[in-house]
C-alpha cells in the first residue's frame, strides 16, 4: 500500500513565467508606440503634401515641413521600428582602411519580446505602399508640370526606397550573410590548429631522426 502511494505521487512545478509568455504571444501589438510612429511620419508627409496648398500659401514652409517629416520617418524606421517590429537592422560602417561597408542584420533567435504577425504586416505594408505613392506623385508632378515639387518628391522616393531596399536585403540575404560570416570564422579559427599540427609533426620527425642517429 505504501509503495502504491509513493508511485502515485509526483512533483508538480508551477511555472508562472510561461503564462506571461503565452499572454505576450497572444497580444496583437506589443510595441504600440513603435507601430504608431512607423506610420505617423510617412502618412503625415503624404497628407501634408496633398493638403499643404489649403493650409498655407508658402511653398518654403510646406517644403521644409514635408522634408522634416520624411527625415524623421527615415531615422525612426531605420533605427527603431525595424528592430522592434520585425527584428531587422541595417547600417553603414567604415573600417580601419577607410572603406565603406553595408551591414544587414536579421535576428534569428526568438525572444519573449519578439514581434507579432500584426506588427510585421503593418511594418511591411507601410514600407512598401508609401514609396509606391511617392512614385505616383513623381509622375503626377511631371504630367502637371509642377516642377517646383519635383525635388521634394525625389527626396521622398529616395529616403523611403532606401529603407525598403535595406530591409528587403536584410530579410532575403540575412541568412546567407550569417552563414558566410560563420564559415569564415571557422576557417580562420582552424588555421592556427593546422599550423600547430604541422609544427608538432615536424618536431616528431626531427626527434625520430635524432633517435635513429
Amino acid at each position: 500500500m505504501k509503495q502504491a502511494l509513493v508511485d502515485d505521487t509526483e512533483d508538480v512545478s508551477l511555472d508562472f513565467g510561461s503564462e506571461e509568455e503565452l499572454a505576450l504571444r497572444k497580444a496583437k501589438i506589443r510595441h504600440p508606440l513603435a507601430t504608431f510612429f512607423h506610420l505617423f511620419f510617412r502618412v503625415s508627409a503624404i497628407v501634408t503634401y496633398l493638403l499643404c496648398d489649403w493650409f498655407s500659401n508658402s511653398f518654403v514652409a510646406c517644403f521644409v515641413t514635408i522634408l522634416l517629416l520624411l527625415s524623421f520617418d527615415f531615422w525612426s524606421v531605420k533605427n527603431v521600428t525595424g528592430r522592434l517590429l520585425v527584428g531587422l537592422r541595417w547600417w553603414n560602417q567604415i573600417d580601419e582602411d577607410g572603406k565603406s561597408h553595408w551591414v544587414f542584420e536579421a535576428k534569428r533567435v526568438p525572444t519573449v519580446a519578439a514581434s507579432t504577425e500584426a506588427e510585421a504586416r503593418i511594418f511591411w505594408l507601410g514600407l512598401i505602399i508609401c514609396p509606391v505613392i511617392w512614385t505616383m506623385f513623381f509622375f503626377s508632378t511631371l504630367f502637371s508640370l509642377k516642377l517646383k515639387w519635383l525635388a521634394l518628391v525625389i527626396a521622398g522616393i529616395s529616403l523611403q526606397t532606401a529603407n525598403l531596399y535595406g530591409y528587403i536585403h536584410c530579410k532575403l540575404g540575412g541568412q546567407k550573410s550569417i552563414s558566410r560570416v560563420t564559415s569564415r570564422f571557422f576557417v580562420t579559427a582552424d588555421v592556427p590548429k593546422r599550423q600547430t599540427r604541422r609544427m608538432s609533426g615536424d618536431r616528431t620527425e626531427e626527434y625520430g631522426k635524432t633517435g635513429t642517429r
